[in-house]
């Protein structure tokens, strides 16, 4: 379960919140016991903007289709192509 922090926690002890928030991604913040937003670390948010991208998940299922095709490449084959 994801940890949270009441909102006039939040207010008290936002330096504490963001280390929690980096140490696990992400913390959510509550009022009167009901979510109402989050903090996230960067590197977790850039990641999931990543992968809610429209050109990002195209790419991947391109890839899944060239490998359900056998269109792959060996290590050796890239490194030979490289060199």
């Amino acid at each position: 379960m994801p940890k949270s922090i009441k909102i006039t926690s939040l207010r008290d002890n936002l330096a504490e919140a963001l280390k929690q928030a980096k140490d696990d991604n992400f913390l959510i913040v509550t009022k009167n016991n009901q979510p109402i937003s989050a903090l996230v670390d960067i590197d977790y948010f850039e990641d999931l903007l990543t992968i809610s991208n429209p050109r990002f998940l195209s790419s991947l299922e391109e890839s899944k289709r060239q490998v359900k095709n056998g269109e792959i490449y060996t290590l050796e084959e890239v490194m030979k192509e490289l060199n």
